[in-house]
């Protein structure tokens, strides 16, 4: 017995609480879904990666007897056993690991990202610790609705290493929310014994997050589904998150094929005497079970397991032409009205407040979070005032980007629209796990089980010496990763529909704002006032060139072209509006229509977007082009801080016009 055994409760007789024939079954049907893909794996019927849970079966079967079917649910690489406890389809799951259409996420997800929303499964994660947040999320949604649901985030012990632990762990605390932090202390890190950790790490870590804390003995299902009763129902009634350990042992290495040159043989063989289907047989017999029993329960499941491949096998696999379903939900149809011709000018910042103010008003599911939002009202001012009008809808938020982006995507799988403040463009650096490999793909991995509908704000700009961590434009990397919608306005009144649309949209929509138009004003806009994404404006017909252009540089661009009107020079300026989709038939139909192109970004020139406008120019729009394309851009260097360097990097009106001449005298 090791060091951690010896600290257990022993647990010899099973509770009157819990009905032990069927959480045997439950951790055998596990136990033989495990043995059977090993299986196929070995034989190449399974491809990827495959990690198996063998021996840590009466973690997800104790702690699925105390969850109800609503409650929620995220799970790790390492996570058929949690799904399958939680009541996913033998046939499906099977499906799945074989990539086949009638997987349970139609063959997108695979063993690492396994998932049924309307099952509570909100996903087993590739990405170690990502589910707390998204769990967290969760969590936020049944407080918010205050439905009595509950979430539970099964992580292994390496897990609690990672930022995304510790700022999904912090916000729970912070929030009180209605959260189980469930380590799977199974004795190894991938390759490394937790033995080296310091004892009583994970005790120390929930009394920082102030969250009760709970160690149990993870082989013993009994003890498990009792314990798990008592804290799922705590939590349930409102006492705040929990943090449970439960010690177990996983019995197969890391991956399948893994060596195991670093395992212990003598540790393995002492956990071997506690195997959890094991103790649980030892127990039914003791309280009367016969052999016969036993073996009768061993061969059904044997029979529905084979059944399950059976049939799994048989199905068709996706076809090729399938490839592109499930990136993002189908755009929703928004008519842009025109703006009355007598409504008072608006300043930007004034715009994004009321765009928050009437989605707050109009929809229920709507909440915003962030870090200063609430009674700091934004580090500019824009949610000044929303958090006493909206109480607890308007949420402050710790220091904790994935924390604030993860927690938005998991109430946006609950069904909530939340709006989580990034508060500099910059920082998405820090929680771009959230965003690229969870918003993003999410329901592209769950084959259209499941919509994001969440919002990301933040702003950029340069030209106040804010520096190199305060001032790039990253609106480039964002649109790079598919299943993204990125949304840059630049007047007042699109800042108001964009955000508006953005809102309202059943896909992930990160909205760019510049600080520097905060205080612009622009045409006043009625109340219902939309602007659909993905539609770029022409702000300005011209016939001799096309300036394409976006934010800032997009007002720039416009000045630019009403100054050479009185030379006679006649200037197109499209405003894109959206960075991801780009509009390419407002792009390429005003290059057809002048036959010259300028685009201009305030990122730096290298890999921006307007290299992707100049490749698709010079591809579909070769034959209407009479000259270079040329881009506008700052140099590819950090933004400086001295006002004198900042001055030489910033690009501006002079920049554009620059381009544009060169561009004519071709």
């Amino acid at each position: 017995m090791t060091h951690v055994q010896e600290r257990l409760r022993p647990h010899s007789t099973p509770s009157d609480r819990t009905d032990l024939a069927h959480l045997h079954r439950d951790m055998l049907r596990i136990r033989m879904f495990e043995d059977r893909a090993a299986a196929l794996y070995r034989d190449g019927v399974i491809r990827g990666f495959v990690h198996l849970s063998v021996g840590q079966e009466a973690v997800p079967v104790g702690t699925a007897a105390a969850l109800r079917p609503d409650d929620v649910i995220t799970s790790t690489h390492r996570g058929h056993g949690h799904v399958l406890a939680k009541g996913l389809d033998l046939s499906g799951a099977f499906a799945e690991l074989f990539g086949r259409e009638a997987g349970t996420n139609r063959g997108r997800g695979g063993s690492m990202h396994i998932a049924d929303p309307a099952l509570g499964i909100f996903g087993a994660n590739g990405i170690v610790g990502a589910g707390v947040p998204i769990a967290a999320g969760a969590a936020t949604a049944a407080m918010l609705r205050q439905d009595g649901k509950v979430a539970v985030s099964f992580f292994g012990d390496g897990a609690t290493s990672t930022g995304a632990f510790h700022e999904g762990a912090t916000l729970a605390g912070d929030w009180r929310l209605p959260l189980i932090l469930l380590c799977e202390n199974n004795q190894f890190s991938e390759f490394s014994s937790t033995h080296l950790k310091a004892p009583g790490l994970m005790e120390a870590r929930a009394a920082a997050y102030g969250m009760s804390f709970h160690r149990l003995d993870g082989n013993d299902v009994v003890a498990m589904a009792d314990a798990m009763e008592d804290i799922v129902a705590a939590v349930r009634r409102g006492e705040g998150p929990a943090f449970v350990e439960a010690v177990t042992f996983r019995a197969r290495g890391h991956y399948e094929g893994d060596p195991l040159k670093y395992r212990d043989a003598e540790l393995a063989a002492a956990w071997a005497e506690r195997d959890p289907i094991l103790l649980a047989e030892t127990r039914l017999r003791a309280g009367g079970t016969s052999e016969a029993e036993i073996a009768s329960v061993h061969a059904s499941v044997t029979e529905e397991i084979e059944q399950a491949v059976a049939a799994a096998m048989a199905g068709q696999e996706p076809s090729a032409g399938s490839l592109f379903e499930y990136v993002r939900t189908p755009p929703k149809p928004v008519v842009e009205p025109a703006l009355p011709a007598d409504a008072e000018p608006v300043r930007y910042s004034r715009a994004v407040k009321a765009a928050l103010r009437r989605e707050l008003e109009r929809d229920p599911s709507v909440f915003v979070a962030g870090i200063d939002v609430g009674e700091g009202g934004n580090v500019f001012g824009l949610t000044r005032g929303l958090a006493a009008d909206f109480p607890g809808r308007v949420r402050d938020t710790p220091i904790a980007e994935s924390a604030i982006v993860g927690a938005g995507v998991g109430a946006a799988m609950a069904g909530m629209r939340p709006v989580m403040e990034i508060m500099y463009s910059d920082f998405v650096a820090v929680c771009l796990d959230q965003i690229m490999n969870q918003a993003a793909k999410l329901r592209y991995m769950t084959g259209g089980k499941v919509s994001v509908p969440l919002t990301i704000r933040t702003q950029f700009g340069a030209g106040r010496s804010s520096g190199a961590q305060h001032s790039q434009a990253i609106e480039a990397l964002l649109a790079h990763i598919p299943g993204l919608q990125v949304v840059m306005p630049s007047t007042p009144a699109d800042a108001y529909g964009l955000l508006r649309s953005a809102i309202q949209e059943d896909s992930p929509v990160v909205v760019i704002e510049h600080r520097l138009l905060y205080e612009k004003t622009g045409p006043g806009f009625a109340p219902d006032h939309v602007v659909p994404i993905g539609k770029a404006k022409v702000l300005r017909e011209g016939t001799d060139a096309t300036v394409v252009s976006v934010s800032r540089m997009a007002r720039d661009s416009l000045a630019v072209a009403e100054s050479l009107a009185a030379e006679g020079i006649s200037v197109e300026v499209v405003d894109l509006r959206t960075v991801a989709p780009i509009d390419w038939e407002t792009v390429l139909g005003s290059l057809a229509k002048t036959n010259r192109l300028v685009i201009a970004q305030e990122a730096v020139l290298d890999f921006g977007i307007g290299a992707e406008i100049a490749a698709r120019a010079v591809d579909e729009g070769f034959w209407t082009l009479d000259a270079p394309v040329l881009r506008v851009g700052a140099p590819f260097t950090p933004a400086p801080y001295a006002p004198v360097l900042e001055k030489e990097w910033v690009v501006g009106q002079r920049d554009i016009e620059d381009a544009i001449r060169r561009i004519l005298a071709v």
